[in-house]
């Protein structure tokens, strides 16, 4: 099956590919750079040049290929909002160019979207109203598309997604402690964040594409809920420095931007996605992967 990947060279999305590659795919990856287009070509993956924010060059992607994965997301938090509505916009350009066929998309949404403080499941519909957070874009864009006849599935990442080269929360509190002088968790710090490593998360997207690409929600959760107090202790303990508790009044003043995704509680099983895909995460967990110290080379 030809496979185009947006995303392709990202932290998620390189995994995939590989992943793709290894059970016998051919993958066309989305690349915005020289250097992502030479990486792709280098692993066997041929290269679709361009941005997923350009919707003619997602078109073209589409209209040689027999399946989409749609990997790319925007992390620059200054502009969250307005990054899961050209979320919404790229769902809806794959979406209309798949409209009529039998060729399946599948997207990438988050668990973080479910209801704060309860475990969600893949039958969880996402918190709605005051409490709904912008990334509810992407889902709901996932529901538009399906009901245009698209066979649509929707990936839910976890907020850890952890490994060999992550570049997203796991470095922000790393670098946060080592500015502060302390590794920080918020009141009693047991809300919990659910994980998942690249390797394991790449397995699952492979999974659904052969075995259920007909729509869905799937779970790639590895560690249902780990108590942030254990994520700050971790991180504390390997860089010597104090583990302190924040009062809430006084999390923003620490955490900065970051402080909605330190409070974040979103535990969430994936019970059913392990039973109807037979996955079952191989590779190490959170804590065991920031206890083997690469996260701290640097």
């Amino acid at each position: 099956m030809r496979v185009f990947v947006t995303g392709a060279t990202g932290f998620v999305g390189s995994a995939v590919v590989q992943e793709l590659l290894a059970a016998g795919h051919e993958v066309l990856g989305l690349a915005r750079s020289d250097a992502g287009a030479a990486s792709l070509t280098a692993i066997g993956a041929s290269v679709q040049r361009g941005s997923f924010e350009d919707l003619d060059c997602l078109e073209r992607g589409v209209a040689t290929s027999d399946a989409v994965i749609h990997t790319a997301f925007n992390h620059d938090f200054s502009k969250y909002k307005e990054n899961c509505e050209l979320d919404r916009r790229t769902i809806e350009t794959l979406g209309a160019a798949l409209a009529g066929t039998t060729r399946p998309l599948i997207i990438t949404s988050a668990v973080a979207v479910l209801p704060n403080g309860v475990l969600g499941t893949e039958e969880t519909a996402p918190a709605s109203g005051a409490a709904a957070l912008p990334r509810v874009a992407t889902e709901e864009a996932a529901d538009a598309v399906a009901a245009r006849g698209v066979r649509v599935s929707v990936v839910r990442l976890p907020p850890s997604v952890h490994g060999d080269g992550d570049p997203h929360f796991m470095p922000t509190l790393i670098k946060l402690a080592r500015r502060t002088g302390l590794s920080a968790y918020i009141d009693d710090g047991g809300n919990r964040w659910s994980s998942v490593h690249r390797l394991d998360a790449a397995r699952l997207y492979r999974l659904v594409l052969e075995k259920r690409p007909g729509g869905g929600r799937y779970h790639a959760v590895a560690d249902e809920g780990i108590p942030f107090r254990d994520i700050a202790t971790a991180i504390g303990r390997r860089l010597g420095v104090p583990i302190v508790g924040k009062p809430r009044d006084e999390a923003a003043q620490h955490f900065g931007g970051f402080v909605n995704f330190a409070a974040l509680d979103a535990p969430a099983s994936s019970a059913r996605t392990r039973d109807q895909l037979e996955w079952n995460p191989k590779q190490v967990g959170l804590l065991a992967d920031l206890d083997q110290g690469r996260y701290f080379a640097a």
